[in-house]
C-alpha cells in the first residue's frame, strides 16, 4: 500500500508542477490584466491542490495532512476574492481596455463612483 501511495503522490506532484509550468508560460504570453488574473488564480490554485495532495500522500503524517487541507481551503477562499479585487482595481485605474470586454458590468459603477465621492466631500 505504501508503494501505491508513493506512486500516486508522485503522479500528483508531476501533474501539479506541470500545471504550474503551463500557468507560468501563460503569464509570459498574455498581455492584458484580466487574462493575467485568470491565469494567476485558476491553474495556480489547482496546481497547489495537486502538489499538496501529492505531498500528503507521500508524507502520510496526520498533522501535515490537516495543515495542507487548511492551506488548500484558505487558497480556495482567498484566491478568487483577491483576483476579483485586483481586477476591479485595474479596471478603475484604466489598466483594462473596456472595449474588449464582452460584458462590462462595472461601466455604470465607474461613472457613479466619482459622483458619490464628490457628494461625501461636500457633506463633510
Amino acid at each position: 500500500m505504501d508503494d501505491v501511495l508513493d506512486i500516486a503522490g508522485a503522479i500528483f506532484l508531476i501533474l501539479g508542477c506541470t500545471l504550474t509550468l503551463i500557468a507560468a508560460i501563460g503569464l509570459a504570453r498574455y498581455p492584458d490584466l484580466i487574462s493575467l488574473q485568470h491565469i494567476a488564480t485558476k491553474p495556480q490554485v489547482l496546481s497547489l491542490i495537486l502538489n499538496l495532495t501529492g505531498a500528503a500522500m507521500i508524507v502520510r503524517d496526520s498533522t501535515m495532512t490537516w495543515t495542507m487541507i487548511l492551506v488548500i481551503a484558505f487558497q480556495l477562499i482567498t484566491s478568487p476574492i483577491s483576483a476579483h479585487m485586483l481586477s476591479r482595481a485595474g479596471y478603475r485605474t484604466g489598466r483594462v481596455d473596456s472595449g474588449e470586454l464582452v460584458v462590462d458590468d462595472l461601466r455604470e459603477d465607474l461613472h457613479v463612483a466619482p459622483t458619490e465621492r464628490d457628494n461625501r466631500k461636500n457633506t463633510h
